[in-house]
């Protein structure tokens, strides 16, 4: 069986919509992955446990979703030295902008790199780019994928 490469950790099961975008993308790659429902207020100690287990069992990246007070990328930043990737997820009266600071604004010296609200497919991508830094097969799958892209715009573009 394949290591743990990817850790999803989603703050409630209703980020899932967005989450089950980042476990697409991970899946077309081949990249395995677990999805947990851990939160950064509710269960934190749980939260802490299941990064280190999932480093023991050579995790190499994380992404974190959340939405209202997205702490959980922060707290899982605070105990790993892997790469953490934020997905705010659009939720509450401010859909999604205040989980955008709450994840994006860091202190020095924790960075998190995030993307947009409810950019699931994004953070999958993200996740494959960081391993695709030592992985040439996935380096492979990512460059066909950017030249699929870029076909179909062009196709579009000329009316074919």
């Amino acid at each position: 069986m394949n290591p743990t490469k990817v850790l999803i950790l989603m703050g409630s099961k209703s980020d899932a919509p967005v989450v089950e975008k980042a476990e697409a993308v991970l899946r077309e790659f081949g990249v395995p992955f677990v999805t947990l429902v851990r939160s950064a207020h509710r269960t934190p100690e749980a939260t802490v446990r299941a990064v280190k287990e999932a480093e023991e069992a050579g995790c190499e990246v994380f992404i974190c979703a959340a939405g209202m007070a997205a702490h959980l990328a922060g707290v899982v930043c605070s105990k790993t030295m892997r790469p953490v990737i934020g997905l705010p997820v659009a939720a509450g009266p401010l859909n999604g902008q205040d989980a955008l600071y709450s994840t994006v604004m860091m202190p020095p010296g924790l960075p998190v790199a995030t993307v947009g609200i409810n950019a699931g497919r994004n953070a999958g991508l993200l996740a494959v780019q960081v391993l695709a830094t030592h992985e040439e097969t996935l380096r492979e799958k990512l460059l066909a994928d950017r030249r699929a892209q870029a076909a179909a715009i062009l196709g579009e573009a000329s009316g074919d």
